[in-house]
């Protein structure tokens, strides 16, 4: 079990540190539906990355890549090839940035989420965590990874449990400290948003360089 939890903890924190989403988020804990939102955005973000992730690793599972070259060969491709989008992701990103000294900008969709009803709160967190690029690419190469060890299914699915809990942690975290933190936890959260914001930009670069190298050292020796 110890290894299929090692395979995925990278990528778990990978997700997590998801600014935009945080920030989604924070914002409905400011809105006038914050108690309930909060709680199905969670919900939504923990059954889309549960999908994914367990899809992936039914199929990756079923091809037998962890008993023979021919069937782990596909895997490792799609290692390579994940890693090398991160990495022009990466490049296209650093080239956007936003400009010294002006306020990045955020997606237009960020502007509606203080009145958003609880079942479009549910529906955003399942689009942000299950189809999100960044966060469809971590939870591929996650399940991919853990179906190359050939564990039984129960550590596997224990494994897979571990990837949605740690990789929810910076979403169901502002939800929890929001409804027992009263109004310090509104300040401090406010903070953290602008924080967020502010940074991005960098974050998701080095997240894409860090995990786009991974990937792809990941893939290689078996294709060597």
């Amino acid at each position: 079990m110890g290894r299929g939890i090692g395979e995925v903890l990278t990528f778990a924190v990978g997700v997590a540190i998801s600014p935009v989403p945080i920030i989604a988020v924070i914002l409905m804990l400011f809105s006038r539906r914050a108690h309930v939102n909060g709680r199905v955005f969670l919900l939504g973000w923990v059954l889309a990355l549960g999908a994914v992730s367990g899809v992936v690793y039914a199929l990756a599972h079923a091809s037998n890549a962890s008993r023979n070259s021919s069937g782990s060969d596909p895997i490792s491709w799609a290692e390579v090839v994940l890693g090398a989008l991160l990495l022009l992701v990466a490049a296209r990103s650093w080239r956007h940035r936003p400009r010294a000294r002006t306020e990045p900008p955020l997606p237009k969709w960020i502007a509606g989420v203080d009145a958003l009803t609880p079942s479009k709160a549910l529906g955003l967190g399942l689009l942000l965590a299950g189809a999100n690029p960044k966060n469809l690419v971590l939870a591929a190469g996650a399940a991919a990874g853990l179906a190359q060890l050939g564990l039984s299914t129960v550590n596997a699915v224990v494994s897979l449990i571990v990837f949605v809990v740690i990789a929810s942690l910076t979403i169901a975290c502002p939800v929890v400290y929001y409804l027992i933190g009263g109004e310090q936890a509104k300040t401090k959260l406010d903070e953290l948003k602008d924080w967020l914001r502010a940074h991005n930009a960098a974050v998701m670069v080095v997240l894409f360089v860090v995990f786009g190298v991974y990937l792809i050292a990941n893939g290689l020796p078996s294709l060597t």
